[in-house]
């Protein structure tokens, strides 16, 4: 079997964000918000994606607009555990070994990114893979801005050591933005599920410390820049504006 051949993409998407709710049904630019990042997906010519979701109309919205959407639990604590009962749902054969996870938050996700992330968890022996870009002293400064220490190889490709939403590592040394996109081998997404929260992952509300302390490696990849997070009504305005512009340059 090609390589290619055993890759997904799934993108989860609940409605009950705490902070934004209704947030995947957004509009931005006259779409939802889940349906720009599903476009961006399929524009990777990657693999074959689905969202993964707990909500009706999230499905239908994709579905109206030719994609494929599988319907899971509305109590998962995670969107891995959301993903997870996604792949076991759309391939309990097994074909799939690598899965590609997006958020469905990050409308103005590159199709670059996809291949990126794809690329990071092919290159050597890693349970998971995921992205981080250089963070400046004001991102490094806010909590919500994910910062990840990394131990590098070469200039674009390491291992994670920790990630924090404390600006670390201290000194002069550069600060990394963690940006929330996992590759992820299946069994290690299997192993990852049926641990329960680490002490870590609490202490910090970042679920990737879990992987860490169950000592998975996660390989980190190096990009220029972040793709927007919607995380507030501020930022919602700020896609509205961009999509607005970007309509007008066309």
């Amino acid at each position: 079997m090609a390589k290619n051949d055993t890759k997904i993409i799934i993108i989860p998407a609940r409605l009950a964000a705490s902070r934004l709710p209704g947030k995947p049904l957004a509009e931005i630019g006259g779409k939802a918000m889940i349906q720009h990042v599903w476009e961006r997906a399929m524009a990777a010519d990657l693999a074959p994606v689905y969202v993964a979701t707990d909500d009706r109309a999230i499905a239908d919205v994709i579905i109206s607009a030719g994609g494929k959407a599988v319907m899971t639990r509305t109590d998962h604590p995670s969107g891995s555990d959301r993903v997870f009962e996604a792949i076991e749902t759309i391939d309990p054969d097994r074909r799939f070994t690598q899965i590609l996870n997006l958020q469905g938050d990050l409308p103005d996700l590159s199709p670059e990114i996809l291949h990126l992330l794809a690329t990071t968890l092919d290159r050597g022996e890693t349970d998971l893979a995921t992205l981080v870009t250089p963070a400046s002293a004001e991102e490094a400064a806010r909590p919500q801005v994910v910062k990840a220490v990394v131990s590098w190889q070469d200039a674009d490709f390491g291992t994670a050591l920790y990630f924090s939403r404390a600006a670390i590592p201290t000194g002069t040394t550069a600060l990394f933005h963690h940006i929330g996109v996992y590759g992820w081998r299946r069994d290690a997404l299997a192993r990852f599920v049926a641990l329960p929260p680490s002490p870590l992952e609490q202490a910090e509300k970042l679920e990737q410390l879990r992987a860490l302390e169950a000592g998975m490696t996660i390989a980190i990849g190096k990009i220029d820049a972040a793709p927007g997070g919607i995380d507030t009504a501020e930022d919602l305005e700020a896609a509205r504006m961009r999509a607005t512009e970007a309509h007008h340059k066309d």
